[in-house]
């Protein structure tokens, strides 16, 4: 697995200020990484009766809610310009040093980023500094990510998600106060793109495009990305796929890595 950057790094030409160069990898992430209905769901929830919000890591404005006073923060210059007319402010600046005041809003939300953070630690000490109620974050369980199939057709790519996203613990941890962590079903028609998304469409993932949105693809050999695609789509052909997991098509739910936490003061 690769190592992540230093935290004396430089960001990448992009921008971009995580593991990850989404100058590269970022270009189409919103056709793919669409907000999943239910999701945003549990987000409005958990953000209770917030009025201003800060989005961290906000990229191209996944569940960036419209009907609160919303800034966002996104150090990546190609995921800003995929962020669509009309959406938030934007604030190029990374989660580990963000330029408002204490309490500067009423929550703070952070969907799909925490693993990208140079420092997680200091990011979190930064999302709570910054909101007086709510710290919300939407993140994976590496845990319980190799409970997809995936894991058959692509180790390596999982081995690096587990590797990248922070443990529930130290997410726990660092966020201090009281802490809820939630298990979030993914359902089977997922519009957001992340591998898990697809548990019941693996078709989906012969698509290059639909891989590249989920970084961790960027982080292995090109011949694994190769492996899979020749591998799964031989199985698809033979119906050995089917054989195997077959029943997850009509799987209304899928019980996998997906977390909502949220910490509050």
């Amino acid at each position: 697995m690769p190592e992540k950057k230093n935290q004396t790094d430089p960001r990448s030409a992009d921008g971009s200020a995580g593991d990850a160069d989404y100058g590269v990898i970022g270009l189409d992430y919103a056709r793919y990484r669409r907000p999943e209905p239910a999701f945003a769901a549990a987000i409005a929830a958990a953000l209770g009766d917030a009025r201003t919000l800060v989005n961290i890591g906000a990229g191209a404005g996944s569940y960036e809610p419209t009907d609160l006073d919303v800034t966002a923060v996104e150090p990546s210059a190609a995921m800003r310009a995929q962020r669509p007319v009309g959406s938030a402010a934007v604030v190029d600046a990374a989660a580990e040093r963000m330029p408002f005041p204490n309490a500067a809003f009423d929550a703070a939300l952070a969907s799909f980023t925490v693993h990208q953070w140079r420092d997680l630690r200091a990011g979190l000490r930064e999302a709570r500094r910054v909101a007086s109620g709510p710290v919300v974050i939407l993140t994976c369980d590496p845990a319980a990510l190799r409970s997809s199939w995936l894991n058959e057709y692509a180790p390596e790519v999982i081995s690096t998600e587990a590797g990248r996203y922070p443990k529930v613990a130290d997410i726990r941890s660092g966020l201090g106060g009281t802490v809820t962590v939630t298990a979030l079903p993914i359902p089977l028609a997922c519009t957001d793109g992340f591998s898990e998304a697809y548990y019941g469409r693996p078709e989906a993932l012969l698509d290059a495009g639909a891989r590249l949105a989920n970084s961790a693809w960027s982080f292995v050999e090109r011949t694994v990305g190769e492996r899979f695609e020749r591998t799964l789509r031989a199985d698809l052909d033979s119906g050995a796929w089917d054989a195997r997991h077959g029943r997850l098509r009509t799987q209304p739910f899928f019980d996998g890595s997906l977390r909502l936490i949220v910490g509050r003061p």
